[in-house]
């Protein structure tokens, strides 16, 4: 799966916020999709002891769900932690990974936000721009906006706003449990992204996509530093 080579990563956070507002006017927030018969989940996990940022994707045949594949890999981190340009210090390592997928995904689900961002370009917007592909963010956390009170059943949602514009959705996937956020990344209207999210439920707060590739990330973490260690 290629991307976009649109810029560079070598640069310093002042250059990395003006990207970032250079490649939002690429952004589409109407719905483009194909027929998606492949979705695919994204994540990572970050080894600060090894300076190492571990990228994994997994990949399902949709709507069944079924999994076709799942791949990792290993890059070093180049870009400090900047609250705001996490794509800068994360997206490298996720493109590496997505380039051998053997599947190519119609969606990609992404831990992380999309147009709910300061700059209305988070990392599920990068990643979408540079693969030229659908992506959701489905984030644990609320980064920027506001939101109405939710009823306590599963499937209620709100919009999600910055002052009069509506950035994103909060969604109950289980009733009585903490939201999550769900934002548009690319070729995606904010009611098609819920729908979807709604489609890869299965019964946990987080969507299967991402909660498996969070999982996924997390295990080859451990079996690394257990292999370093000789365990």
């Amino acid at each position: 799966m290629k991307h976009l080579r649109l810029h560079r990563w070598n640069v310093t956070p002042r250059e990395a916020a003006q990207i970032q507002l250079e490649l939002r006017e690429r952004l589409e927030l109407n719905d483009r999709l194909p027929v998606v018969h492949c979705v695919a989940g994204a994540d990572l996990a970050f080894d600060l002891a090894r300076n190492k940022a571990i990228a994994g994707v997994v990949v399902y045949r949709f709507p069944e769900m079924e999994e076709l594949e799942r791949i990792w890999g290993e890059s070093e981190i180049q870009f400090p932690y900047v609250p705001g340009l996490l794509s800068f210090r994360e997206a490298p390592a996720l493109l590496k990974v997505f380039e051998r997928a053997k599947n190519t995904p119609d969606l990609i689900f992404c831990d992380g936000h999309g147009y709910a961002h300061p700059r209305r370009f988070g990392i599920t917007c990068h990643l979408g721009v540079l693969l030229d592909t659908p992506t959701i963010g489905c984030a644990k956390s609320l980064l920027i906006g506001e939101h109405d009170a939710l009823p306590s059943g599963a499937g209620a949602w709100t919009e999600l706003r910055d002052k009069e514009e509506v950035i994103g959705a909060v969604l109950r996937t289980r009733s009585n449990v903490k939201p999550i956020y769900v934002t548009q990344g690319h070729r995606i209207s904010l009611l098609t992204a819920l729908k979807f999210v709604k489609a890869v439920l299965d019964g946990y707060r987080i969507p299967r996509p991402t909660r498996d590739a969070d999982h996924f990330v997390a295990a080859v973490k451990k079996e690394n530093k257990n292999a370093a260690a000789g365990v």
